[in-house]
């Protein structure tokens, strides 16, 4: 999707690198769609790998740590931003060459677009894959992550309620539900410590 979003007009333009910024850094880091592009250029803070996500649902506000290749990705976009509307601390970080915020319309009508363009299908409930799936596989793959490196996934999951902006560990487990990757993974984990077990007796 980032690749294809490369690709959109106009070429050389602010455009691409805006839609493919905006999807990698939701896919990234689990943004809410409404966050991403609620977000100021006063709330990135490159030196600190930081991004401040201010007042949002259930009027909280957090601070994420961000991966050195998101570092890199936003750099390069406020980079190319400020040749073309400029970069004040107080204007959208995702805007159109008005200097205004993306509107969630346009974004989701360019999502559609792209996901109709890679051909993508939904394996869940959704009739068609949404901007929000990113955010579910981001949490779902930390968890995958986690779970076969062997972290205590009890304790990894108020890390990741934290880092979404969950107001209850229930919301956050429920990105877990009918993920046959993580289930498999998790069954194979606890076969092993039943085996383990049984060698003991």
């Amino acid at each position: 999707m980032l690749a294809l979003s490369e690709r959109m007009t106009p070429p050389g333009g602010l455009r691409p690198l805006t839609y493919k910024t905006l999807f990698g850094l939701i896919a990234a880091t689990g943004l809410r769609i409404s966050e991403a592009l609620n977000l100021q250029v006063k709330d990135i803070d490159l030196p600190m790998a930081t991004l401040t996500v201010r007042q949002t649902k259930f009027n909280k506000s957090r601070c994420l740590a961000l991966h050195t290749s998101v570092v890199q990705a936003l750099s390069d976009y406020l980079r190319a931003r400020q040749r073309f509307i400029g970069c004040a601390g107080d204007t959208p970080v995702f805007a159109s060459l008005s200097g205004r915020a993306l509107s969630l319309r346009g974004v989701h009508n360019v999502f559609a677009g792209l996901r109709d363009q890679l051909g993508w299908r939904a394996r869940g409930e959704h009739a068609l894959p949404r901007i929000h799936d990113l955010r579910h596989t981001m949490a779902v793959r930390r968890v995958q992550l986690w779970n076969e490196g062997g972290t205590s996934i009890e304790h990894a999951m108020f890390w990741l309620c934290t880092y979404l902006g969950h107001a209850n560990i229930s919301d956050t487990y429920w990105y877990l539900t009918g993920t046959p990757e993580l289930m498999e993974s998790v069954g194979a984990r606890f076969e092993r410590f039943v085996r383990q077990g049984v060698g003991h007796e």
